[in-house]
């Protein structure tokens, strides 16, 4: 029994030593793996970051792990295959390296649909601060309209038609009366002058013409200016009392030819 307990021992320390091997040449080769990794991303620190927007930010994501799985792709293709022992230290390493690479992964993905959903959160408030905007103002012109409809006066055309004819018919009747209290004021302060103190005076031939009121002056000057707009000067006759043309000459109300003196126009107070 001895024998063989002291036969076994020597085959226990080599296995031990054997797994002890192992565990040095896994660990080497994955420290030789970790350079390599080290030296990809070194190689893709070179390359320069690209500013991303909001717009193409997955898509550059994307691409960037293309790039960073061709290179892991390239590395393994360059390695022999070794099977890897499998006992629990080992799938326990494994199974962490792969957690934390897909939590990695996981985590810029989630980055990126963050920064997304902030973008459509700016574009929803701006569109919904747009969409009351509108609101307003399409509640603002409503009023508007429905006031002007309360505001609004449905007239006829016989209704129009009839307004203005007792507008056209009461500026008619102001205006005779206009003309009959300017005649009352002209035949009362300016009447045609006294015959009988005209003979009296010496040295003054009587004329023969029948001399005109300052009114019917007035009338065939204002007539002329209506009439022949373009040639409103009258021939001064022997029925115009001078003294009543040198009264409209001095006020103003006349005016004489600039070539022919025996010819005179109203005013033009219109214009």
């Amino acid at each position: 029994m001895s024998a063989n307990q002291q036969h076994l021992d020597p085959d226990s320390t080599t296995d031990v030593e054997d797994v002890t091997d192992a565990e040095e040449e896994l660990i080497k080769k994955c420290e030789e793996m970790w350079k390599d990794m080290e030296e990809c991303q070194n190689k893709l620190s070179l390359v320069g970051t690209e500013t991303l927007t909001d717009s193409n930010a997955q898509l550059s994501l994307l691409i960037i792990q293309v790039k960073c799985l061709t290179a892991e792709l390239s590395q393994w293709q360059k390695e022999t295959p070794e099977m890897i022992p499998l006992n629990e230290e080992v799938l326990v390493t494994l199974g962490k390296e792969e957690f934390q690479k897909l939590r990695h992964d996981l985590e810029l993905v989630l980055s990126t649909i963050q920064s997304k959903n902030e973008k459509l959160k700016e574009d929803l408030e701006r569109e919904q601060k747009w969409l009351d905007e509108q609101q307003q103002i399409l509640e603002s012109l409503n009023v508007l309209h429905n006031d002007l409809k309360q505001q609004v006066v449905t007239f006829s055309e016989s209704r129009i038609f009839n307004e203005l004819t007792t507008k056209m018919r009461d500026i008619k009747e102001y205006k005779e009366k206009l003309l009959v209290t300017l005649g009352e004021f002209l035949e009362d302060h300016f009447p045609l002058p006294d015959r009988n103190v005209k003979k009296k005076k010496k040295n003054i031939q009587e004329s023969t013409a029948q001399l005109i009121t300052l009114h019917e002056m007035l009338e065939i000057l204002l007539n002329r200016l209506f009439d022949v707009p373009h040639d409103p000067y009258v021939k001064i006759s022997d029925s115009f009392w001078p003294p009543y043309i040198e009264l409209l000459l001095r006020n103003g109300i006349a005016l004489r030819h600039p070539e022919d003196p025996t010819r005179i126009r109203l005013e033009a107070f219109h214009q």
